[in-house]
């Protein structure tokens, strides 16, 4: 079973690229998990109409949906999804996995967020609460949680 990130920009900040880095190597004992790095793309100049704010997620969203294989489940990262605690987080991926989930994808989109045409394609949302996060943060955030829900799911002990 593997399981991937995707997300829109790259870790531009040593700080947060060293410990993305860090949860990507104990994560590595449990199984494939990859980090996918999509190009962000400018944001509209002088803040962009809607409509524009749209474009720009939709094409990073192309990006997002080539990375995509035909048997995930895919999970977008969004403000009102579904809020898990820890263990239930990890119960949720366990019950994924026993049911035949092929790859798990998480995707955290750029910094206007995830456009449409990726929310079709998703299977459900989560969300890490109702605070916004810059990207860098959030997705150590998520590579975090992931670390834990697979302790957990493994019997084995971490911090509370």
């Amino acid at each position: 079973m593997s399981t991937a990130v995707i997300c829109v920009g790259k870790m531009k900040e040593k700080p947060y690229r060293q410990m993305a880095d860090e949860y990507l190597k104990r994560l590595s004992r449990f199984g494939g998990y990859e980090e996918i790095e999509i190009p962000d793309m400018p944001e509209p100049s002088g803040g962009g109409s809607p409509a524009l704010e749209e474009r720009t997620k939709e094409r990073e969203g192309e990006g997002i949906l080539k990375a995509i294989r035909s048997g995930d489940r895919v999970i977008a990262m969004v403000i009102g999804g579904r809020e898990y605690d820890s263990p239930g987080l990890a119960e949720h991926i366990r019950k994924l996995r026993d049911g035949g989930a092929g790859r798990i994808v998480f995707v955290i989109g750029g910094s206007l967020g995830i456009g449409k045409n990726v929310m079709e394609r998703a299977d459900e949302t989560v969300s890490m609460g109702r605070m916004t996060f810059p990207h860098q943060l959030a997705r150590v955030m998520l590579l975090e949680q992931l670390y834990r829900a697979e302790k957990i799911n493994a019997g084995e002990r971490y911090h509370k």
